[in-house]
């Protein structure tokens, strides 16, 4: 764990995390490429022409126009492909889309430790995820997180995505404390900890799931999610 600019900080006065969800908690990246790959080649085999990595590549397109949490993805390719949605392609998609997706579905290492250990010790839990509603705890409850959070903020709580500050202090009157009484730890540089900082909450950028390089500000930087744990202390 790296400290970046936290050392005058009285940590006893921490009441509150607030985790973002994909690529913080669970390896969202990782559980998306399985599952998109898996439909790919379930479309070839079901009569699908092109190759597979062909047909990623479409799929990947349709959800940089239509964003990452898009539904009918699979449909709008395969209408820019054929003209048509062919069902019989479009069934075998999803479902070794969804098959792909539930045998990925795991959190980060020691990521249920730290959760329980944060509980433990007294500390109330937040997600802050711009993920639709259903997309979220669905997640959570994959995973059996859907008990351990004291309040949940997704897109549809409040229209606005982070790092509007409407989110972010939505979750802390949900969590009832301060902004110098949470910690944001997540993996996106501009939205969760550029979003955390404006409204005055400490930040804790999650390295081990981010492909980017620890913002400048940030109050720390997680290595793995259990550092979270030496941030905090005991209680």
């Amino acid at each position: 764990m790296q400290i970046v600019r936290a050392m005058g900080y009285n940590l006893s006065v921490i009441r509150a995390v607030v985790f973002d969800l994909d690529n913080t908690l669970l390896d969202f990246d990782r559980i998306k490429e399985a599952s998109v790959s898996a439909a790919a080649e379930a479309m070839l085999d079901a009569g699908l022409s092109g190759t597979r990595e062909e047909i990623i590549r479409g799929i990947y397109e349709v959800y940089e126009r239509k964003g990452i949490e898009a539904q009918d993805v699979f449909d709008c390719f395969l209408e820019e492909k054929l003209g048509r949605v062919d069902y019989r392609v479009l069934a075998a998609g999803v479902v070794a889309y969804r098959r792909a997706k539930a045998g990925s579905m795991n959190l980060f290492p020691g990521a249920r430790y730290t959760i329980v250990e944060l509980l433990r010790r007294g500390i109330r839990l937040g997600i802050l995820s711009d993920a639709p509603a259903l997309q979220a705890w669905t997640r959570l409850a994959e995973l059996g997180l859907h008990h351990y959070f004291s309040a949940v903020v997704t897109l549809d709580d409040t229209g606005k995505r982070k790092p509007d500050p409407e989110p972010f202090l939505l979750v802390l009157r949900k969590l009832e404390v301060e902004p110098h009484e949470a910690i944001m730890v997540g993996d996106w540089a501009e939205r969760d900890m550029e979003g955390a900082r404006r409204v005055g909450m400490r930040t804790a950028f999650a390295r081990y799931g981010s492909s980017q390089e620890p913002p400048p500000g940030v109050d720390y930087v997680l290595e793995k999610i259990t550092d979270l744990l030496g941030v905090i202390g005991t209680r």
